[in-house]
Parts: C-alpha cells; structure tokens; sequence
C-alpha cells in the first residue's frame, strides 16, 4: 500500500518508463559524448556532417560579398561603411574564437549544432529584413560570432575523429569548408542574380543552414574528454586510447592549456597562415569590387570568374592531403605550395594595371593560385594540429582558439586597411555607376557644352533667373533655343558630373595602381608564411617518417601486451 503521505500515481502501468524515454530521447540533443571511438563507418559520416555544416556555415557568411553592391545601394552605405560591417564582424568573431576555447570544457558538438540554428535563422529572417544599415552591421556581427565559435569547434571535431596518419586528408575536406562555401555562393549568384535580389540570396543560404541544422541535431556526435584529450596516431592506437581514457584525468591534463598555447610555434604558425591567406580573404571580399570597379564586370560575372579559384582549391585541398598522408609529411608540401602560390599571385599583382587582361587569363591565374594555396593549406592544417598536439593534446581547443583568433584580427586588420590604401575604391563604388548613367544621358548635351565652352562656362555663373539679358541674348544667338533647352533638361546630370566626375576619373585612373600595391601585399603575406614551416612538427623526410610511425606502433603493442599481462 501506498504511505498516508504519498499520493496515489495515476499516470498508468509503464509511465514511468515511458517518461524516463522520453527524457532520454531528448537527452540525445544534448548529450553526445561517445564513450567509445566510434567505427570507420560511424567515424566518416561523423566527419562528413562535420564538413557539409561548415560549408552551410561558410555559405552563409560570404553571400553578403557577391551581392556588396546591391546591399550598398539598398541601404544607401557608403563604401567605408560597408567595410566596417565586415571589420566589426570579424573582430566580433575573433573573441569568440577565443570563447570556442571553452569547447574543451562545453563540448563541440552543441556549440556547432546550436550556433548553425541560430546563424541560419539570423541570414534568413534577419539580415533581409534589417530595417536600416545600423540594424544589419549589428545582425551580421552576431552572424560573425556564430562563425568564430564554429570556427574553432569544427576543425577540433575533424581532429578527434581523423588519427594522424589520416589527418592531412581530413583537414583537407574540413578546408573545402569555406573554400567549398565560397564557391557555393558564386555558383549560385552567378546562376540566379539575373532573377533574384539580394534578399532572396541571403534566404537560400538561410535554408539550406536549416536543412543542414536539422541533420546535425539528431545525428553529429563527439568523443568523450578521455578519448580525445590522447594522441591517436593511427587507428590501431584505438584499444589503447580507449584503456587509457578510463583513468585519465582530463581536468589535470589541462591545466595550463592556454600558456602551452603562447609559443613561437603555435602563435607564429598561426600568423603565418593568417597572411599567407590575405589574397584569400581579398578574393571573398573585394573581387566583386575589384573587377567590377577596375575592369567593368558585373557582380554576375566575377561570381562566374571566383568559381574557377574555388574550384581548383577545393581539388587542391583534397589531393595535397590524401599525398601528404601518404608520404607521411606536410613540411615539403606547404614550402612548395607557398613558393607556388607566391609566383602565380605575383603575375596577377602584375596585371592589376594592364586593363586589356582577358577573361580567361585571370581565370587560368585563379586555378594556379587556387591549386598551390590548396598543396599549401591542407597540409598545414593537419600539422598545426600535431604541434598543438606535441604541447598537449587535450589543449586542441585551446590551440585552435588562438589560431582562430589569429586569422579574424588579421582579416579585421586587412580589410579596415584596404580602403585607406585603395582610396579610389570610395568614389567608384560610391558614384561610379551615378557617374557613368549621367554621362550616357547628358551626352547630346556635353556635346552642346563642348561646342561653346567659354559661353557655358559664364553662363554657369548664374540661374536661369539672374542671367544678364545680353549674355541669354547672345546664347539663343549661338546655340539656339533648341540646343539651349537639351541644355537645360540635362542640368540634373550635369550637376552630378561636376560634383562627382572628376572625383570618379582620378579614381578611374588611380585605382589599378592602387590595387596593385595590395596585391603585392598578398605577395609579402605568402612571404612570410615560408619561414614559420621550420618551427611546426613533423618530418621533412617520408623515410624518417616512416621509421617514426613503426617505432611509435611498437610502443604501442608493448603497452598493449603489458595491459593485458596485468588484466590476465
């Protein structure tokens, strides 16, 4: 019988079971720790969700520069201002890289899930809708947070679940992320702007961040603090890793985390990268306006032009890695994909001036920039995070914070300096297509104009109604009334020629000279990238490598038959 003080259950036979499944299904959306290292089966589709919500993420993020010049119409911004937007964003997602720091403590997993629901939802109901240009620079800094979070979360997620000796690979398909993004906006740009407006742009990549949220909820998972805070170099290490995780302890494993991270190769390192890649963050932000202010194309047409670097990275990215895991070494990679990637951007920075460049010029530049960036890349992502791991590999995230950090600040920095460098990109983007309409309109009446100057010239030292009744005299005589009257009509784009068309033609003229001088920047960025390769882990030699990986599998078969000799 039931006591006098408890009160009778009438929920029914099996309620409670019925409410502790329930409370257990919806554990499952939270609780994603992995007590085991997941099978291969599990593991890559684990690490291809992991992949396909970075390029989602990234999609999201880079739409707004293919259609810059429609959102700086739109909300009547001027250029200067539309560069704020993307520097506050990026310094908004470089602490929050730092914040992505904790995911050591938090998990990765949740911070992926939840973070991608929240920038979905922000790029499809919020960035079209902004009521004013204050409201969408504040709306796409909170899109850029969500970015510094996963920026740091989803790479530490490909780390865990790719063993060394298959991590170049991994990273690889982990860096198609925004490279893949990038070219999933210019695809689809180029495909639909003809159709679509900037609005409907952003939504497509709204939904299908939705789309991808919904896969992960129910389905990403993580490695429990035990089993990623080790080492593994390769899938054979797994019964080890797994008896090693029952007495590890995490929380002593991760003190001092941060100041293991504060060190020439992980703070140079991630430098490095972050100005080896200043072309990179050039070509998602400031193609559209380079080529569309320099060389006359449409946002349709760079989109269509960008798909070619895109392309031949995404490809790069891929087969460095598979070589680099291969051959067992990323160093030799990343010198020669840097001293590529150094020739073929010094060739374009010389061509900045050249205004008779075709098409298909940049377009073969693009794919070898976009293919030794790639051997560069890949590579280096995998060997940054075996430095991390030498320092402590349960400081991943840690490690990757500071990386992340690294490359926000240097975007921030690159793209508050552009405009100061490149003055002439102001007036172009600002009044160069103003210009180039009044010019077309008031053609017949420059014409006119260029025929009497020295009579228009003193009749613009006046209106129409203090005009001394000799000198209007003396313009009906010489141009007539009706030439007088094109005149007149024109005067709303004559006005905008006077006021902004010497502005616009000195920038006309000055700006390719201005471009090159940051494309050579670029140059310098590659530069310095070469030297910090010597301080990352790894070997130069597959030969030494291969000797490594055999001398680190017999260590682990002693330690294995010592495990089970103490079990026995």
């Amino acid at each position: 019988m039931p006591s006098a003080s408890a009160p009778f259950d009438t929920r029914g036979p099996g309620a409670d079971a019925s409410g502790a499944g329930a409370r257990g299904s919806l554990a499952l959306l939270y609780r994603r720790d992995l007590a085991a290292y997941p099978a291969t089966g599990r593991r890559m589709s684990y690490l291809a969700i992991v992949v396909v919500t970075t390029v989602v993420l990234y999609y999201m993020l880079y739409i707004q520069y293919a259609v810059a010049t429609s959102i700086i119409t739109h909300f009547d911004m001027t250029y200067r201002y539309f560069v704020w937007v993307s520097v506050i964003g990026n310094a908004v997602g470089a602490f929050a890289s730092l914040v992505a720091g904790l995911a050591d403590r938090w998990g990765r997993a949740n911070l992926v899930v939840y973070g991608l629901l929240v920038a979905a939802l922000l790029v499809f109901f919020g960035l079209p809708n902004a009521g004013d240009k204050t409201t969408y620079l504040v709306l796409f800094a909170v899109v850029s947070f969500i970015e510094g979070i996963v920026l740091v979360a989803t790479p530490a997620l490909i780390r865990d679940f790719s063993p060394q000796l298959g991590r170049a690979t991994a990273m690889g398909y982990w860096t198609m992320g925004p490279v893949i993004g990038s070219l999933v906006v210019t695809s689809v740009t180029s495909s639909t702007l003809s159709t679509a407006t900037w609005q409907d742009e952003l939504r497509y990549s709204g939904a299908a961040g939705l789309v991808v949220f919904v896969v992960t909820l129910f389905a990403l998972r993580e490695l429990s603090p035990g089993l990623r805070d080790q080492i593994m170099v390769s899938l054979r290490d797994r019964a080890l890793v797994e008896a090693r995780a029952k007495g590890l302890d995490t929380e002593a494993v991760r003190r001092g985390e941060w100041r293991q991270m504060l060190r020439l190769d992980i703070l140079g390192s991630a430098f490095a990268i972050a100005v080896f890649l200043l072309l990179y963050y050039a070509a998602v932000g400031n193609f559209v306006v380079y080529f569309s202010t320099t060389f006359g194309y449409s946002e349709q047409r760079t989109n269509g032009l960008a798909n070619w670097y895109w392309a031949a990275n995404a490809l790069a990215l891929i087969v460095a890695g598979l070589l680099s895991d291969r051959l067992l070494v990323r160093k030799p990679f990343m010198i020669v994909g840097g001293i590529g990637a150094i020739v073929a951007t010094a060739v374009f920075a010389s061509l900045a001036t050249h205004l008779t460049t075709g098409y298909y010029t940049f377009a073969w530049l693009f794919v070898a920039i976009g293919v030794f960036s790639g051997v560069a890349y890949a590579p280096w992502m995998a060997s940054f995070t075996e430095t991390v791991e030498r320092r402590n590999p349960a400081a991943t995230a840690a490690g990757l914070a500071v990386w992340g950090w690294t490359v926000r600040i240097v975007v921030a920095v690159s793209a508050a300096f552009i405009p100061v460098l490149v003055t002439s990109v102001t007036p172009l983007v600002e009044h160069g297509a103003e210009v180039a309409v009044a010019q077309k309109q008031a053609a017949p009446a420059l014409a006119i104009v260029g025929a009497h100057p020295q009579l228009f010239a003193e009749l613009g030292k006046y209106t129409p109604t203090t005009t001394p009744p000799a000198l209007a005299a003396q313009a009906v005589k010489e141009v007539g009334p009706a030439d007088l009257a094109v005149v007149q009509k024109a005067q709303p784009q004559l006005k905008v020629l006077k006021e902004y068309g010497p502005k616009v033609q000195k920038a006309a003229k000055d700006g390719p000279g201005e471009w090159r001088t940051w494309w050579w920047i670029c140059v310098g960025g590659q530069v310095l990238f070469l030297p910090f390769v010597f301080v990352m882990a790894g070997r130069w030699s597959p030969k030494k490598a291969r000797e490594d990986t055999q001398a680190h599998q017999d260590a682990v078969d002693r330690e294995l038959a010592a495990l089970a000799g103490s079990e026995a």
